[in-house]
């Protein structure tokens, strides 16, 4: 039965210390599952094809294994990245805008 705990997240991050790798395309590796969580604030979460969603705290961005994504600050915000190893079983979709 899969762990519902990720087996690893990124430290906090805000609007000044999100790295520049996130704010670029790229994508996690195949068989991996990232849920963005967005503790303050708002992020724009882009995936392959321009497809984007405004995240908050009561919206997280589900990435797909080998998906090719960004994120982008709107302004003030804190957000972490959650890893696991198989689908997440508990997870709050993102809605598009």
């Amino acid at each position: 039965m899969p762990s519902p705990t990720p087996y690893k997240s990124t430290p906090v991050f805000d609007e000044t210390t999100l790295p520049a790798a996130l704010r670029r395309e790229h994508r996690t590796k195949d068989g991996v599952w990232g849920v963005i969580r967005v503790l303050e604030g708002e992020v724009r979460f882009v995936v392959a094809g321009g497809a984007q969603t405004i995240l908050t705290p009561d919206r997280q961005g589900l990435v797909l294994p080998d998906q090719p994504h960004h994120v982008e600050p709107l302004g003030k915000m804190r957000m972490q990245v959650d890893f696991y190893d198989h689908a997440p079983d508990r997870f709050s979709p993102a809605r598009s805008q």
